[in-house]
């Protein structure tokens, strides 16, 4: 008969303990003590496996765990050396049982007398273990080794219970993982590799950093834009181009009524040719005073032809360099009137292009100056264009119920076909970032901003 059948209240009693304190650490040290009482040990370690090796969580009589100290290492190594071999072991070791006692030996070694490692199994999956140590010789009354062996089992699945109800998510979905693979593996070769290659996936899905792209609108605009203006009050007389046209520096674009300068002019021709006749009339009379206010006279009908013929050459509006006309259809306002300053038509050069990509407020974080990106325009999805980024705007835009920041970028090379004004989507290279943190990103932003606003965050 075992002890626990034989002795159900204090089995009982240690599973009490182990539930009735709120962390494992503390059930761990009294029950580690309350072992020791029973068994009349003078000390018990309780230690548990974590990832390779064994970590010893529990001393009894309020001892504490000090992973710097020798105890401790030796300990660990005598709960190992019983794990290894899943079986009890004890020194002095008892006759017929032939087992490897190296740490044993060295551990009843401080102080003499006796020690037992009893491993800790759940489901024939090694958890943990529990050393007793005996200090001289052995009381009579003390409990034997069958009795620590039926006691550590049944107190095995209860520490494995909670130690994995104080474990994170992530350790929880690792241990999960591990068992799902260890059981496949145990099904057979095909399915031992199936779980291979899935444990593969897995991790580099949520481990490895794997390239990652922000997306975003762009559009295309001239690297300089020249907005041409009205030089003067006026009629519109004459468009010679319209939105889309490729235009020559000095081409005329568009002209302002000349009318009124014209007969301005004519008036003004008739009054300079009247002064230097009284100018010549003067002159012969030898009359000084007449001719000097001839002479001013004349000079002042020379400055405002002069005027005139300015305004004459300004009423036709050229472009200032070779590019294209971006906005400006001016040929359905003929003859409307125009005041002098406001906006006819913006030109912009064909061969230099600067990239402006409408980066999500949430992915702005990811972009940085001098990043690589490339765009495939709407007009041209064949091609894809490289650039990078130079300037990322400091201030938010809100248009059409979106919030964006403003990247302006510069392509690597330019091309023949491109137009200012075109639009596509932009690819640009930000930190490397496991897939799973890649994809989730949005959601992780989304569901923190909900919990925050909730006050829950």
């Amino acid at each position: 008969m075992s002890f626990i059948t034989s002795h159900p209240g204090p089995a009982l009693a240690l599973h009490a303990v182990l539930l009735s304190h709120p962390r494992l650490d503390a059930a761990a040290a009294d029950l580690a003590t309350r072992l020791a009482g029973i068994a009349h040990a003078d000390r018990v370690a309780i230690g548990l496996v974590e990832g390779m090796q064994v970590r010893v969580i529990a001393l009894s009589h309020g001892v504490t765990v000090d992973a710097g100290q020798e105890l401790p290492t030796l300990l660990a190594a005598a709960m190992d050396e019983a794990i290894d071999q899943a079986a009890s072991i004890a020194w002095p070791q008892p006759e017929g049982q032939p087992r490897i006692v190296a740490a044993q030996r060295e551990l009843a070694g401080r102080h003499g007398g006796s020690v037992f490692t009893v491993p800790l199994a759940v489901e024939q999956r090694m958890v943990g273990a529990i050393t007793f140590e005996r200090h001289g010789e052995t009381r009579s009354d003390a409990l034997s080794l069958a009795d620590c062996e039926a006691l550590a089992q049944s107190l095995a699945p209860v520490l494995l219970l909670r130690r994995d109800g104080e474990r994170s998510l992530r350790s929880h979905a690792l241990a999960t993982l591990k068992s799902t693979v260890r059981g496949i593996r145990q099904t057979g070769p095909s399915r031992a590799a199936a779980a291979t290659v899935l444990a593969g996936a897995l991790a580099v899905f949520f481990f490895v950093p794997l390239s990652y792209d922000v997306t975003a609108p762009v559009r295309l605009e001239g690297a300089v834009q020249r907005a041409l203006t009205a030089p003067d009050d006026g009629y519109l007389q004459q468009v010679n181009v319209r939105p889309g046209d490729a235009v020559k520096a000095g081409q005329v674009l568009a002209e302002l009524g000349q009318q009124d300068l014209q007969l301005e002019r004519s008036k003004t021709e008739s009054e300079l040719a009247q002064h230097e006749s009284g100018y010549g009339a003067a002159l012969a009379q030898a009359d000084r005073s007449m001719l000097v206010a001839y002479q001013a006279r004349a000079e002042q009908a020379r400055s405002r032809l002069d005027l005139i013929a300015r305004q004459i050459a300004r009423a036709r509006v050229s472009a200032p360099f070779d590019g294209v006309v971006l906005s400006g259809d001016l040929t359905q306002s003929l003859g409307t009137p125009v005041q002098r300053g406001s906006p006819l038509m913006v030109v912009a050069p064909l061969d230099r292009y600067r990239l402006i990509v409408e980066v999500d407020e949430r992915d702005i974080a990811d972009v940085a100056n001098g990043a690589a990106g490339r765009i495939t325009l709407t007009a041209l999805p064949e091609q894809a264009f490289r650039f990078r980024t130079e300037r990322v705007a400091p201030v938010a835009v809100t248009r059409e119920g979106r919030h964006f920041f403003e990247v302006e970028g510069k392509l690597d090379a330019g091309s023949g076909v491109l137009r200012p004004g075109l639009e596509g989507v932009a690819r640009i290279a930000a930190p490397a970032r496991p897939l799973a943190s890649a994809l989730g990103q949005r959601l992780r932003t989304w569901l923190r901003m909900s919990l925050w606003s909730l006050g829950w965050w």
